[in-house]
């Protein structure tokens, strides 16, 4: 950092650069850099990458384990963030458990490696299961303002935060493409001039609107700035090859659905064993025949809409379970919560993939039946009913009617929705299944709904502590109600 920058500024102001918790830098300090990074940025014509980060949970994990374990955990972030970025980059607290980090001379694709890094770093190195989400904005690309470079890094890191824990989302304002948005955008890239003129006269022929990419780290780029259908890469380019920006487009959640096509010379089935374990979607040889193009294009491009088509009803579901929080005064945040806490079990208890998701998914849509429950029980300040308390019953049968038209992309999450309230021994509801019938992620859903309920105020009696809660969860687990299993691994994670 310019010495002379910081003196300047702590004579002019009288306040210190550094924030005095973490020793890294104040977010006041931070805003001087930026403004004179983004002069500098208009001067040379370069790029600016900017994120925000946030410890997911960090509230939860504060009323469990205390102030003075809270604040030694931001230190300690604070660190690990510091350690994982370039000597040229800029890290600062914004606010509570946020930080911001300035990467100058940084595209989409630069920036997002390095807040990788720093991801694994702290989900790595850490005293403590925790994760982070990240928002990235890129100057000059998102905004053309100082203070809309952080409100854009922050809807970022709020998009990804909307995905559940441990992600990062690139915020996606620019559209270079100004074609008609109703034809398909394809993206070509290869090494080879003439190889990628000659696959754009194809694509064009097909009506496609088509952006090139000279080599791996550009396809990137392009990748994070614009909409795209479908990718045809070639395989063997310097640096990144096709096999690497394939792995890493498939490994991340924004880009996992774009259809990749591998373009290659190399028609050895080794070559394409190392491209299907990188997640490639289909593969043509070069030269490519202009048939086999089209067909295998169109196919692909027709399974991008309705990925996109079924994206869209999933948004509209998790806007219901929004919806259900709005009405209900008393358990705000806990859909937030129960997906959280219930994601980081199952990586505790070493689920797999497909199983962690389905309780992300499963914590974010299990009380969406509830838009169907009037507001006056729902936000009742005594205890309901037997009458109130059937109709309050209701809410995992009407949730899980909602949910179905998305049967086979929710795959276990939709049994979340319907089953949570179930029993082992039978004694839940609505179907009254038990023992075996009864999933792995369900009942970790049903341990970590009850602990949430007990460990937050209502307003007929306060919230419990986390020794009480865990006890009568274990008591409910001895008298075979409970996965037991599940209450132990509950109670060391967040002890």
């Amino acid at each position: 950092m310019d010495v002379e920058l910081v003196e300047n500024y702590e004579k002019a102001l009288g306040a210190s650069f550094e924030d005095h918790l973490t020793q890294i830098y104040t977010y006041d300090f931070f805003q001087v850099v930026l403004e004179r990074e983004i002069g500098r940025s208009n001067r040379y014509g370069t790029d600016i990458a900017l994120a925000m980060l946030d410890i997911d949970s960090f509230d939860v994990f504060s009323e469990r384990h205390g102030m003075l374990k809270a604040n030694r955990l931001l230190r300690e972030v604070a660190k690990q963030i510091k350690g994982g970025m370039r000597q040229s980059d800029l890290v600062a607290r914004y606010v509570g458990s946020r930080f911001l980090v300035m990467m100058p001379d940084t595209g989409p694709a630069g920036g997002l490696q390095v807040l990788e890094r720093v991801q694994r770093k702290i989900a790595t190195y850490m005293e403590y299961e925790i994760t982070i989400s990240i928002g990235m904005a890129v100057w000059p690309h998102n905004t053309q303002t100082k203070n809309g470079m952080i409100d854009a890094a922050r809807a970022a890191l709020e998009r990804a935060r909307a995905r559940g824990p441990n992600n990062i989302y690139s915020y996606d304002v620019a559209k270079a493409i100004e074609a008609d948005k109703n034809q398909p955008l394809v993206l070509l890239v290869d090494d080879d001039e003439q190889n990628l003129k000659l696959l754009a006269a194809l694509m064009v022929s097909l009506e496609y609107n088509v952006i090139k990419a000279a080599n791996g780290l550009q396809a990137l780029d392009m990748i994070a700035t614009h909409d795209v259908g479908l990718v045809l890469l070639d395989v063997m380019m310097p640096e990144m090859d096709g096999f690497e920006v394939c792995r890493r487009l498939k490994s991340k959640e924004d880009t996992r659905m774009i259809p990749i096509v591998l373009v290659t010379a190399l028609d050895d089935l080794e070559s394409r064993i190392k491209g299907i374990e990188c997640g490639a979607d289909d593969f043509i040889t070069k030269p490519p025949n202009l048939a086999e193009l089209r067909a295998r294009t169109k196919s692909l491009i027709n399974m991008t809409i309705l990925n996109r088509n079924l994206a869209s009803i999933e948004t509209v579901l998790f806007s219901l379970a929004n919806a259900v929080e709005a009405k209900c005064t008393y358990t705000q945040g806990h859909t937030t919560r129960v997906s959280n806490i219930a994601v980081q079990l199952g990586r505790k208890m070493e689920l797999g993939s497909e199983e962690v998701e389905a309780l992300r998914l499963g914590g974010a849509l299990h009380d969406i039946g509830k838009i169907s429950i009037s507001e006056s029980i729902l936000n009742k300040t005594e205890p309901l009913s037997p009458a109130e308390q059937k109709i309050m019953q209701t809410h995992v049968d009407i949730g899980y009617r909602i949910c179905l038209p998305l049967e086979k992309n929710l795959g276990s999450a939709l049994d979340v929705v319907r089953h949570h309230h179930e029993k082992l021994d039978g004694s839940g509801y609505p179907d009254g299944i038990s023992g075996d019938e009864i999933s792995k992620v369900t009942r970790i859903m049903a341990v970590v709904d009850i602990y949430d309920a007990l460990t937050t105020d209502r307003p007929y009696r306060k919230g419990l502590g986390h020794q009480k809660a865990v006890e009568l969860l274990e008591q409910e687990a001895h008298e075979g109600k409970l996965d037991l299993d599940v209450v132990t691994a509950l109670m060391h994670m967040a002890a």
